[in-house]
């Protein structure tokens, strides 16, 4: 994983300085909430319903045991003994005094993190295919060239008051893995006829109030200009884009509004000129970037094999493990989901055991996925069944990957002022209902997601189930939506009909996947089954 150089350790340093500056002045009253609103949003503070919130960033996902035991340090120092991990790859603590915060920024800045761009209206944390450098179909690890974005957008001048945020993932993969167009910019890296390498450009996704799927505005950029590109497709949208309308300020309105190919025109018109201006980073800095990601000191673990005798491995085994391009190892998924609980919480006790096992069976490396899990990328199959007895022992063994109870889901109304609903007693209520009746495994792949509002911050619109929480004269709502996906075959769910309350919405979510089980055929998921008869038979089962 990338290490930060002096010049990356001054940067965040002196921002901890100037910020610790900007608390003091805002504590003893020199400088009012409304100037010191931005400024705390530049540095991932969030004023919620009950305390202050801080966003940190993860960059692409990727962290060691010596941040992950921070984050624990952390959540035991100045919350209260949990973080929150994030669809965007990134955690929160929900419970910060404004008085602590620059000591705690300080803690961060000791083990190279930060919460730097993590709000406001700039390029947010770059995003990432979460099995990246260990997954056997990809044409290259995409994450050099996230850092290289990485340090492009951070403090960009000209992008630092965008109309709105901006979000970027980047895979190389066919198999997308990161809901790549469903960001404001999708860039998968791939191989050209002559076997070059490229970036694919999909711009103007998103979900929120008003959810678009990107498209391809360019098949093939050259890697040596690809940060190029990246700036061209910015300018437009900040020429253009709404800054006296927050619900038309996205790019993928202006992308829609446009017309794909007079936005992609546009951007080639922009691309042509700043060739002329030499702006692309040097392939030297590529280069310096590229070894911090050279594959670990893999041994020689052809030979081995995982001992399937005991059943509760096995489904372990079955459901929360990847192949890996190398012989003898996988990725193993640490759910974030136990029956019951709250997802992507995880205790500061168990950040901890998360860092010492990263440390023992991955190579020190982790992963925060977006769907609020955790990946240890490199794991011997030899050792599989020692790792899965202390995440058992630990709470974090639960088999789920992938199924109605490896749910998504917001903070909602229970922390975030923005909800019109509560999210998390939802995604309670629904993994306890399937867990009891003993469905989940019946039901094989069916990615459900609960959004809090419109925000969409728990991708509704994504889910092969999805559910979205309104206020409804003062009263909890609850919309039901099927068909959507974020993999490579992205689709954006539909609403059923009228809404339910909580307790309904929950019978809801049975009777659909009752449905399902009644009219699939052989070897279909819940989206292919979905795709095959229609929203008719799911809505004449749910309200006759």
């Amino acid at each position: 994983m990338y290490r930060y150089d002096t010049y990356d350790q001054a940067m965040v340093d002196a921002r901890v300085a100037e910020f610790r500056d900007q608390v003091e002045r805002r504590l003893d009253g020199r400088l009012p909430e409304d100037q010191f609103r931005p400024l705390r949003l530049m540095n991932g503070l969030y004023l919620q319903l009950h305390a202050y919130m801080l966003r940190v960033a993860v960059p692409y996902g990727t962290l060691d045991s010596r941040q992950m035991h921070a984050l624990a340090d952390i959540a035991d120092k100045y919350d209260r003994g949990y973080g929150h991990f994030t669809t965007r790859q990134n955690i929160q603590y929900n419970w910060i005094k404004l008085e602590e915060t620059p000591d705690l920024l300080a803690d961060l800045a000791k083990v190279e993190m930060h919460a730097i761009q993590t709000s406001g209206n700039c390029i947010r944390n770059i995003s990432s295919d979460h099995f990246a450098g260990a997954a056997a179909d990809e044409v290259v690890d995409p994450r050099p060239y996230a850092e290289l974005l990485r340090q492009w957008s951070s403090f960009h001048p000209e992008f630092s008051y965008l109309p709105r945020k901006f979000k970027i993932a980047v895979i190389a993969s066919d198999t997308d893995r990161a809901a790549m167009k469903l960001h404001d910019i999708g860039i998968n890296i791939v191989r050209n006829a002559a076997g070059e390498l490229g970036a694919a450009f999909y711009v103007g996704g998103g979900m929120g109030r008003t959810p678009m799927v990107a498209p391809c505005i360019r098949d093939f950029v050259p890697l040596d200009q690809f940060v190029t590109y990246a700036e061209a497709a910015l300018r437009v949208y900040n020429r253009y884009g709404r800054r006296d309308n927050k619900y038309k300020a996205r790019i993928k309105i202006l992308v829609h509004e446009l017309g794909a190919a007079e936005y992609a025109r546009q951007v080639e018109e922009e691309f042509a000129h700043l060739l002329t201006q030499g702006i692309e980073p040097p392939l030297a800095e590529l280069e310096r970037i590229r070894p911090y990601f050279a594959d670990p000191a893999f041994e020689d673990a052809s030979a081995d094999t995982i001992d399937r005798s005991d059943p509760d491995f096995a489904l372990w085994v079955d459901r929360n493990t990847h192949p890996h391009k190398r012989d003898g190892y996988v990725s193993a998924v640490i759910s974030l989901k136990p029956v019951g609980g709250i997802p992507g919480d995880a205790s500061a006790r168990q950040m901890h055991v998360l860092a010492e096992l990263a440390k023992s069976y991955s190579f020190d490396e982790l992963r925060v996925m977006h769907t609020q899990n955790i990946v240890l990328p490199h794991v011997r199959k030899a050792r599989l069944y020692a790792l899965w007895q202390t995440l058992d022992a630990e709470g974090l063994g639960s088999p789920n990957l992938d199924t109605i109870e490896d749910i998504i889901a917001c903070p909602g109304l229970d922390y975030c002022s923005l909800a019109n609903a509560r999210s998390i007693p939802i995604a309670q209520r629904i993994s306890e209902r399937f867990a009891a009746n003993g469905r989940t495994g019946e039901l094989g792949e069916l990615k459900l997601k609960i959004s809090g509002c419109i925000n969409a911050c728990g991708h509704h619109h994504a889910g092969h189930i999805g559910i979205l929480g309104v206020d409804k004269k003062g009263v909890e709502n609850y919309q039901l939506l099927l068909g959507g996906s974020e993999a490579a075959d992205t689709s954006l769910a539909k609403i059923t009909g009228p809404g339910f309350s909580e307790a309904g919405i929950v019978d809801a979510v049975e009777t659909v996947t009752d449905v399902y089980l009644r009219e699939r055929s052989d070897g279909e998921r819940f989206l292919d089954t979905y795709r095959r008869i229609g929203m008719e038979p799911f809505k004449e089962a749910l309200y006759g």
